[in-house]
């Protein structure tokens, strides 16, 4: 496995780095998420093991911004945050895994296993189908039950990116950083006015709501 650390203790990350050495591993270790960030963002690895607690950057905000650049990328999260309140934040943030310090080095090279062993995704897909909803990313036409429904670019984008993870919670954070490249909250309608306009054509001519709103917290869309 070729493996990255982000880990800001370098004991910790020492530890790691060891053990994974020994296994015959790859390893590359980053003390910042900033740095894990775009380290991850232009080099391919197997797995990524991600702080929580990281300088100038909380490391699960570091992790929807992974995901959020389309980095699919197996990550598991180290935190000495147990509740469980945590651990769905973790999860929530797009994580695969959620590890708790202090911990053996056997359990997480067991989780780093398991999580390459899943089958793995598709990074480029030509189209993305949801139900009677497709999206032809080649022609970049939106299609449901037959009909196709033209969208401007921020509405295809908004749709793109919530149809790259169906029945996932995608937040406002994620979109204004996917969509409109903001790293910070404008304090404005935007993302809120431009899904409305998008389920007016996508879900309101339609039987079927597939966007769905999770009041507070952002959007999923699903056909369940």
């Amino acid at each position: 496995m070729n493996i990255l650390i982000v880990e800001d203790d370098l004991d910790t990350a020492a530890f790691i780095e060891k053990g994974l050495l020994q296994h015959g591993e790859l390893v590359k270790h980053v003390a910042s998420a900033q740095e894990g960030i775009l380290v991850a963002s232009s080099t391919e690895f197997d797995v990524i093991i991600f702080d929580r607690l990281l300088p100038n950057m909380d490391g699960l905000d570091a992790v929807k911004v992974l995901r959020a650049s389309g980095i699919l990328t197996p990550i598991i999260i180290l935190t000495a945050l147990g509740d469980t309140v945590d651990r769905v934040d973790g999860l929530n943030a797009g994580a695969d895994d959620y590890l708790v310090k202090p911990f053996d080095f056997s359990e997480l090279y067991a989780r780093l296993k398991a999580l390459t062993r899943r089958k793995p995704i598709s990074k480029v897909l030509l189209s993305l189908s949801l139900g009677d909803l497709v999206l032809e990313r080649t022609s970049r036409k939106v299609i449901r039950a037959g009909r196709q429904i033209e969208l401007n670019t921020k509405e295809y984008q908004i749709l793109e990116f919530l149809m790259q993870t169906p029945g996932q919670l995608v937040t406002k954070t994620m979109l204004l950083e996917k969509v409109w490249g903001f790293s910070f909250d404008p304090k404005t309608s935007l993302v809120q006015t431009h899904v409305s306009r998008l389920r007016n054509k996508i879900d309101k001519p339609f039987d079927l709501e597939l966007i769905k709103t999770v009041r507070g917290c952002g959007y999923i869309i699903s056909d369940e």
